[in-house]
């Protein structure tokens, strides 16, 4: 049976790439049509990608979930405030997940539901265990902002799940994406002139490659996966290595006050920060990605150290560097 799909925020660079790749598979892939949601039509030739223009905050939602014959559901509209800007990201987050779900809770077609999370979840604190698995909590830095909508979404979608638990529910934990062609955090710090950092601290980071979450996405619409999932690159960057492989100069701030600072560094360079990456920054966060390989079924095919060594050549390209003891 060919699958109806539904992709939310199909304006985002993510989203878009995600929607127009499922859309191309088409019926020989088991995809019947792609349909994707947004208050803004995407860049670029939509291609096989069905566009519709609409808010998930509101009721339309529903009814284009009735009129498209939508089976499952693709959530991809839930991400941190886009640069230089803080407000209206917790009333999309978290009040346009309500309201999707409220209609997938109506709606006799909806089959399956795949939200795109974050590790975000688990926050970042000094108490954190030395690898977060899926049954893990955070111990800090979820009480406000991204972090906060992030769980509170999560909640969300479980207590949806418990509403109708004939609806298979695929939730996916990823690290930060890095790749050129799709704007994130990480890769906005990564490009600034200057890297300011905690001082005394050198986070362990993770990275998830683009073409991993497009490839465990689409096998979460095509087969059935119900549960919960970190993705993350195995193996670890230090913020140390990853500032000197890209040659750029670390700024060492003090710790207490340290995202107000970041942030004003990063704006004198002509950048910014993300409000919630200060924490991430100081304390790092890594993920066991042991039941994306055991239950999921999937390999992920690029370390963390693999997905930024793709990263920095596309930033600074001609440079070697040392990935894994070779050149």
């Amino acid at each position: 049976m060919s699958r109806s799909v539904l992709v939310t925020g199909v304006a985002g660079p993510f989203a878009s790439l995600v929607a127009r790749r499922l859309a191309d598979l088409g019926e020989a892939a088991g995809i019947g049509k792609v349909v994707g949601i947004d208050t803004v039509l995407p860049s670029g030739d939509t291609g096989r990608l069905k566009f519709v223009r609409a808010d998930i905050r509101t009721p339309v939602v529903g009814k284009v979930i009735a009129v498209e014959d939508i089976d499952t559901v693709v959530h991809l509209d839930v991400n941190p405030p886009p640069r230089g800007r803080t407000g209206g990201a917790k009333e999309l987050n978290v009040i346009g997940t309500m309201q999707l779900l409220a209609a997938c809770q109506r709606s006799a077609t909806v089959k399956k539901f795949v939200l795109g999370s974050s590790s975000a979840v688990y926050g970042a604190s000094p108490r954190d265990p030395a690898m977060f698995t899926e049954s893990s909590l955070a111990r800090g830095g979820v009480r406000s902002g991204f972090p906060k909508d992030i769980v509170e979404v999560e909640s969300y979608v479980r207590g949806f799940a418990r509403r109708r638990p004939e609806v298979i529910i695929t939730i996916l934990r990823a690290a930060q994406l890095l790749d050129t062609r799709v704007t994130t955090p990480m890769g906005t710090y990564f490009t600034s002139p200057v890297l300011p950092a905690a001082m005394g601290f050198d986070p362990r980071l993770q990275f998830t490659s683009l073409e991993d979450a497009v490839e465990i996405l689409r096998l979460s619409i095509l087969k059935d996966r119900p549960g919960t999932f970190n993705i993350a690159g195995d193996g670890v960057v230090l913020l140390s290595q990853a500032a000197r492989r890209l040659g750029r100069p670390i700024i060492p701030l003090p710790p207490l006050g340290f995202a107000t600072a970041a942030r004003r560094v990063l704006r004198a360079a002509g950048s910014d920060i993300s409000p919630d990456l200060h924490r991430l920054l100081t304390y790092g966060r890594v993920m066991d990605t042991a039941a994306l390989r055991d239950i999921f079924g999937y390999e992920l095919r690029n370390s963390s150290q693999e997905t930024f060594e793709e990263f920095r050549r596309s930033v600074r390209p001609g440079i070697m560097a040392v990935v894994g003891g070779r050149s």
